[in-house]
């Protein structure tokens, strides 16, 4: 479905799972896990379906970005962080969502972040999930090298410096790879959509110089900052910087030995199961 959340601004919203439960003679409200993807650029279809395992503790919502997927195509002076934050809570309204739990994934964390600091009372609790808080293009390089040698570092460097078709391509051919420990899907990733205006204007434009861990002071409910140690494009450094940013007692980082970007992809076993003890946790 498509819900308005400012004039001209539709978003695309799926949920899955009933926010009521028969609990006895009593129907009892499960949480709000409102899940923001990753990109920029692409749309929700990766979460799908592996976030139906939480469906017996949360009403699981996902949705695409403004100008994203199958939402309404925006212009590109609305492609900022600051938006597609002030959008999490616009929906919010929209829906009659009080309280979510956020989880970001990668860009999706990128939006998290600042939404932490612009909107600090929204969130139940926010899970920050293969994510970074400025370009650290250095660690980066290090760890594309590591994985898969000069050749995808060279890659890397060239996509990062410069985002354009003519860097996407090699980029995808010799450092998508390398994302994950397990083989990607390939046929997810022909269902997914994917913008490449918005992709390379936040590539080569905001993502070069923002600097999300000031903002993270703002933090006042529980966040957990998940990592996987085999992650080259959100390096585990930078995960520790953003569990590091955020005050006492709010955050928690975890850590994934066999992971690489999103330990729910590699490890969705031990991903899921501390996912579902953070939701259900008081």
């Amino acid at each position: 479905m498509r819900i308005s959340i400012a004039p001209d601004v539709r978003l695309f919203v799926d949920v899955d799972g009933f926010g009521l439960f028969p609990d006895g003679p009593t129907m009892r409200a499960k949480p709000t896990l409102l899940l923001l993807h990753g990109g920029p650029g692409y749309d929700h279809a990766s979460f799908k379906p592996a976030f139906s395992r939480l469906t017996d503790v949360a009403q699981v919502v996902c949705y695409d970005h403004r100008g994203h997927g199958r939402s309404s195509p925006r212009p590109p002076d609305e492609w900022t962080l600051d938006t597609f934050a002030d959008d999490v809570v616009r929906l919010c309204s929209a829906l009659g969502i009080e309280r979510p739990i956020v989880l970001g994934q990668s860009f999706g964390g990128f939006v998290a972040q600042r939404y932490l600091a612009r909107h600090p009372l929204h969130a139940a609790k926010v899970v920050l999930s293969s994510t970074s808080p400025a370009m650290n293009l250095a660690r980066k390089l290090a760890v594309f090298e590591r994985l898969g040698g000069p050749l995808a570092r060279a890659a890397a460097e060239r996509f990062w410096t410069a985002p354009s078709a003519a860097t996407w391509a090699p980029y995808n051919e010799h450092c998508k790879r390398h994302y994950n420990v397990l083989p990607p899907n390939e046929q997810a990733g022909l269902r997914t959509l994917i913008n490449e205006d918005i992709l390379f204007a936040s590539a080569g434009g905001e993502q070069q110089t923002m600097n999300l861990l000031p903002g993270l002071a703002a933090v006042q409910c529980p966040v957990l900052v998940m990592a996987g140690v085999l992650d080259p494009v959100c390096p585990l450094a930078d995960a520790q910087d953003i569990a590091a940013a955020i005050p006492a007692p709010w955050g928690r980082l975890a850590t994934f030995e066999h992971s690489g970007h999103g330990a729910w992809r590699d490890e969705p076993d031990a991903a899921f199961a501390l996912l579902r003890e953070f939701i259900l946790a008081p």
